[in-house]
């Protein structure tokens, strides 16, 4: 089967790979039918993910079909349509009873980072009765893809964790894909402000139509001061932290008013500085957080009441022959105007 392979940090193929087999009794192998890019692939690639090794197949995200299902598997079978979670979960340990899925301790997100992921034709699933969600037939597959990764993960991550409330004000640093997930999720709780703050004015321009109240260009080095001038000089009460520079984790701490909340989603290769001399009195809380797509099966219940459209996330189509293009695509979104890429397996 084809796949998309990492080969070490800058380096990626695709390439001729074995089609999975069951390893367990809970496994099942699924066709893909589609999947996408992730920035965390992008992180992957850039070497500060350390537990993914060269050889490995990438992609944590996309909807198939069942090919084969392992013995143990009663409420899955073959041509079952599925949604893939990014999140491989047994369900039974320490950490999957408290609903922490991330740190299941037999899985967790090890999809396109401890073993093969779903940039390919076909893809093992462990845990596959607690990892996969069946869908209807007819379904969007593309909007159903939105709902492996990023909008669970900028809804738990950011706006759950953030503690977003009706008549708040919120702020998200960094209006990529991840940040305009959390910006369409934080608004089922009708915060009074909902500030993007970015230094790409496309992507301001597409937080606007997705609902921001104010947007601001970050490059002249002032949001601290517009956002300020927003909120009366008080700072917000949630600010979301979606891109996972040392620099937007601080500005986060700028922003933040007493007694509101830091809540990061991005993924830090590096270290940042805290500056508790500034915050050591202002009752902040700063959270940090794996996505555990908990929130999936609800993210379900939106999407089919027509509650939120997740489909305007995407903006480019790929095939898989092409994902080297893709990569490409996503990578230099700043030039291509990318958000997510829609990859048909």
């Amino acid at each position: 089967m084809k796949a998309l392979v990492y080969l070490g940090p800058g380096k990626k193929a695709l390439q001729q790979c074995p089609q999975p087999t069951l390893a367990e009794p809970t496994d099942v192998i699924v066709k893909m039918s589609k999947t996408t890019l992730c920035g965390t692939d992008l992180h992957i690639l850039k070497g500060d993910v350390a537990t993914c090794q060269p050889g490995r197949i990438l992609g944590h995200e996309g909807v198939g079909v069942v090919h084969e299902v392992g013995a143990a598997v009663s409420t899955l079978k073959v041509g079952d349509h599925v949604l893939i979670s990014c999140i491989s979960a047994c369900g039974k340990c320490v950490y999957c009873r408290k609903l922490m899925y991330s740190h299941c301790t037999t899985g967790g997100w090890i999809l396109g980072n401890q073993i093969d992921g779903t940039q390919a034709e076909f893809v093992r699933i462990p845990h596959a009765e607690n990892s996969l969600y069946r869908i209807p037939e007819g379904a969007d597959e593309e909007a159903l893809v939105m709902l492996s990764d990023i909008l669970p993960t900028g809804f738990e991550c950011g706006v759950l964790n953030g503690k977003v409330q009706p008549g708040n004000s919120v702020a998200i640093v960094g209006s990529g894909p991840i940040g305009l997930a959390a910006l369409l999720t934080a608004q089922f709780y009708s915060p009074a402000q909902l500030i993007m703050i970015d230094l790409d004015d496309n992507r301001l321009e597409v937080a606007t139509r997705f609902g921001a109240s104010s947007v601001i260009n970050s490059s002249d080095g002032k949001a601290m001061e517009a956002v300020m001038a927003l909120t009366d000089g008080r700072g917000v009460d949630t600010v979301i932290e979606a891109v996972g520079l040392p620099s937007t984790f601080e500005l986060c701490q700028q922003l933040v008013a007493p007694g509101g909340t830091i809540a990061n989603i991005g993924v830090h290769g590096t270290s940042a500085t805290l500056h508790l001399e500034s915050l050591w009195d202002r009752n902040i809380t700063i959270t940090t957080r794996l996505v555990d797509a908990v929130s999936t099966p609800m993210l379900l219940g939106t999407l089919k009441a027509g509650k939120i459209d997740p489909t305007q996330l995407i903006t480019h189509h790929f095939s898989l022959d092409d994902i080297l293009d893709a990569y490409e695509t996503f990578a230099h979104a700043a030039d291509t105007k990318a958000l997510k890429v829609i990859i048909q397996a």
